[in-house]
């Protein structure tokens, strides 16, 4: 009991006040210290260990996008960690009408101990907590998505043992995804190979931003159309829908685009015998991924999911706490 007081009090020490927009501020040291609360959180939970770490504190969740796991982890992680969430649709608030972000971020930093916000423009996240007095923490923009891939590394910790030497393959859209993949991996000296369709490739400055992480991890990066060579000998296989939120528009197109970009049992032929397959869901069966894939046994999407549970109660104990 003593050392689990001394882990939560060094992580709210570390991380109070701090904000995950991305991983452009934090360390690899940082992440892994995030990732080792999300396990010790989750025994928690199966043991039926109280967690009130948050007690009394509040979270307000601002939602442009529509949302299942995002919305559902966040309030239940709220709740089990002692305090509340507040769901705050922005077409049922003032910024629906009109009112500057800077003003709501300025009467929500009075009432609240952090903010959280799923949205389009990382812009708007950045200029949120720039004018917040609160932690603010990225639920998803269109460029990056930090809590689902502190998520993704917790499973494939659970999975493989650990992150050493493991190499992840991602296939699709370079994406948001994809940003915040090239990020957590190289911080944390995980192999990182990208495959995308020509004219799909993750954010410039990202990938400028992460060879020099890679120099200093360890890691290797690969950005390739290649989807095959991606593939072969891999530990993980990972893909993500072609036509995120606010794109459907271009559906028909990147159908077109992204032939051949399926993550099939041929392509998971490729991979080593013991990889893992990993989605952030929602998936489109037949589209991305192949049905037989997604319910097959190197399958773990399920697993997860819950971990975003888990990883962002670890968030919110460490900058809320």
């Amino acid at each position: 009991m003593i050392a689990l007081q001394e882990q939560f009090e060094g992580l709210r020490e570390h991380f109070r006040g701090r904000d995950l927009l991305d991983f452009s501020d934090y360390t690899g040291a940082e992440i892994m210290q995030l990732l080792d609360a999300a396990k010790t959180l989750k025994a928690m939970r199966q043991q039926g260990t109280p967690t009130p770490f948050l007690q009394g504190k509040s979270l307000g969740m601002i939602f442009d996008k529509a949302s299942t796991r995002t919305r559902v982890s966040f309030e239940v992680g709220m709740f089990e960690l002692g305090g509340q969430a507040l769901y705050l649709a922005s077409g049922q608030t003032q910024l629906g009408r009109g009112e500057p972000l800077s003003d709501t971020a300025r009467v929500l930093s009075r009432y609240l101990h952090a903010i959280m916000i799923r949205t389009f423009s990382h812009e708007s996240v950045q200029s949120l907590a720039n004018i917040a007095t609160i932690p603010v923490i990225n639920g998803l923009t269109d460029d990056h998505h930090p809590c689902q891939v502190l998520a993704d590394l917790q499973t494939i910790i659970e999975h493989r043992g650990s992150l050493d030497g493991v190499t992840m393959t991602y296939v699709g859209d370079g994406n948001n995804m994809a940003n915040s993949l090239l990020q957590i991996c190289t911080l944390v000296g995980m192999n990182i190979r990208i495959a995308t369709p020509p004219g799909y490739e993750p954010n410039a400055k990202v990938v400028e931003q992460v060879r020099r992480n890679a120099v200093l991890s360890g890691s290797e990066v690969v950005i390739t159309h290649d989807v095959r060579e991606a593939a072969d000998q891999s530990d993980v296989i990972y893909t993500d829908v072609w036509a995120s939120m606010g794109q459907e528009e271009e559906a028909a197109k990147r159908q077109q685009a992204f032939h051949g970009y399926q993550v099939d049992d041929s392509l998971m032929k490729l991979a080593k015998k013991e990889a893992i397959f990993l989605h952030c869901l929602p998936a489109h069966r037949g589209e991305e991924v192949a049905e037989s894939v997604l319910e097959g046994s190197q399958s773990v999407i399920f697993d997860q999911a819950e971990n975003r549970l888990h990883a962002q109660k670890a968030v919110l104990v460490a900058v809320a706490g």
